[in-house]
């Protein structure tokens, strides 16, 4: 690590941190809207971003500064079983193809902003939509404040920020900036901020990993010597070289699963899918969206690279923004470290939209004000986007920045857990409400339980997110082992509700609505549940 501040990188940070926040504040020029106090104006864009921006939002939304810093640090750590993240992508996208139109088509239709929006009017229950919406803010705060790790770690190589003055103030003085400009322009500009930047920060990463993956290897002599150095490491550490030992397949192969469940769960995610114009954009953007698994695994190989570089780290996730600083220039360097802070704030933005959607609409007017007009639901919105950004900041101020790390994993074991409700429902009005509840509720439970009992060396509880999976022997993910007991306790417990003949709830929906594109006029007749069960 250099001595000092690197002022030639911290001066391109700048200016790029400058940019993007001149950016954020023009957004909300950008489309204006007639009436610009709703929901769907402030939290979803009006719904209005074409396939090349929602493009740019998902993968803004999706691939953060966290991802940019803990995928190869995964790799720099373990070996290839940091490679998950890869397959995982891969696997997500087939499967999003299936049920994301149907999502954006009854959301249009029905004007629905969250999830929790569609399960209570899908299945009639302001409780299953509760238990989602609860699910979905807890999943999403210790992601946002990941963002803010992934900040620290940029500016603690460019020595600046997190280091070892006794004044709290001073320390912490450029992230308490950077998510105080955060604040203000998502407050001003809404979803249009980060959908803005995202074209910004998208194109930087791309310029970094490209040139990163040509520049590094011919600095260290070639991949096969990056390989040699990162294999040599491994074997010495009793990790058995690249490949991970035989023992460790189920963790990665149910790890690999379990995230491409999960990742469309988030509210982010949803966020950013419903702010497509059309039915048309989303289709679309399930097929371009690969091209990031691409960049993703590109992304990976530079935890070999810092091997062959001979970083050293404590912290493994200062590898990469390390390696960046050892083998470019400063300039470059400030652009790389650049492309991985504004990677926190189009992400962490996108978060606490999402976040303060769920508690405006589920918590808020369905619990608190049934009244709220659309102005009032777009200023409590705001309001608590605000309450988020700060609440995180809070959080990795004042904790472990590995507690944020294992939280963030509880937080995946979590979201999982809405999966039946949200993508079963798209499908079918079979289950039954109550028995949603109940498998949603043995599914957290077990999942927190298990993950509690979890330790490391560093940590007593939460030290992991894999554990012995209940009848096999076999090491897998919590978060897929707690699914499949929330989905069977969703069909026992259907089939036994069925037969007490337990009321079930009006569903608002009709079959047509999931497949309704832009221009299409007339809701089709609602069904009764019955009917609709085989309709769908």
């Amino acid at each position: 690590m250099k001595d000092g501040v690197n002022g030639v990188a911290l001066g391109v940070f700048i200016f790029f941190f400058l940019a993007v926040t001149a950016m954020g504040f023009l957004a909300a020029r950008w489309r204006r809207a007639a009436d610009e106090h709703t929901l769907d104006e402030w939290g979803l864009g009006g719904r209005s971003f074409g396939t090349w921006v929602t493009w740019f939002l998902l993968g803004g939304d999706l691939y953060t500064a966290y991802t940019f810093v803990a995928v190869p640090a995964a790799v720099y750590a373990a070996g290839a079983a940091g490679f998950f993240a890869v397959p995982y992508t891969i696997l997500v996208y087939p499967l999003i193809f299936t049920f994301l139109p149907r999502l954006w088509s009854v959301s249009h239709r029905h004007g629905y902003v969250t999830t929790s929006d569609f399960v209570r009017g899908r299945f009639g229950s302001k409780g299953l939509s509760l238990a989602v919406a609860v699910t979905g803010i807890l999943a999403t705060m210790p992601y946002i404040a990941l963002q803010l790790v992934g900040i620290q770690a940029v500016l603690d190589v460019m020595g600046v920020g997190g280091g070892a003055s006794s004044n709290w103030f001073v320390k912490d003085l450029p992230l308490l900036i950077a998510f105080g400009v955060l604040a203000a322009y998502t407050y001003s500009s809404g979803l249009r901020a980060p959908a803005l930047i995202a074209f910004v920060k998208d194109t930087l990463i791309y310029i970094v990993i490209a040139v990163a993956i040509i520049y590094i290897p011919i600095k260290l002599g070639g991949f096969d010597e990056i390989f040699k150095a990162a294999g040599a490491k491994y074997t010495a550490a009793g990790a058995g070289g690249l490949v991970p030992a035989e023992a460790g397949q189920w963790t990665y192969a149910t790890l690999a699963l379990g995230s491409a469940l999960a990742l469309f769960m988030y509210p982010h995610s949803v966020t950013a899918t419903l702010s497509g114009r059309s039915r048309e954009v989303i289709r679309r953007n399930t097929t371009i969206l690969p091209l990031y698994s691409l960049m993703l695994g590109l992304l990976a190989l530079l935890g070999f690279m810092a091997i062959a570089a001979g970083v050293k780290v404590t912290n493994g996730q200062l590898a990469i923004p390390q390696l960046f600083e050892n083998m470019f220039p400063d300039w470059f360097a400030g652009v790389a470290f650049a492309a991985i802070g504004i990677g926190a704030l189009v992400p962490a933005a996108i978060m606490s939209i999402a976040a303060a959607n769920l508690f405006t609409r589920n918590i808020y007017k369905d619990f608190i004000n049934p009244a709220a007009t659309p102005r009032q639901e777009t200023r409590v919105s705001k309001l608590v986007s605000l309450l988020v950004k700060v609440g995180a900041l809070v959080f990795v101020l004042t904790m472990d920045k590995t507690v944020a790390i294992d939280f963030q994993l509880l937080g995946g074991i979590w979201i999982l857990q809405t999966f039946p409700s949200l993508v079963g429902g798209l499908f079918t009005r079979w289950f039954h409400r109550w028995a949603l509840l109940g498998g949603w509720a043995v599914g957290m439970l077990y999942g927190t339980i298990a993950a509690y009992g979890v330790a490391s060396p560093t940590q007593a509880h939460f030290g992991g997110s894999a554990k012995d999976i209940p009848g096999i022997g076999e090491i897998g993910y919590i978060g897929l082992t707690a699914f499949v007991l929330n989905a069977a306790v969703a069909v026992v417990l259907t089939f036994v509700l069925r037969a007490l003949k337990a009321p079930e709830g009006v569903d608002e929906t009709s079959p047509g609505d999931y497949t309704a594109d832009v221009g299409d006029v007339g809701v089709e007749t609602e069904l009764p549940p019955a009917t609709a069960d085989a309709s769908h």
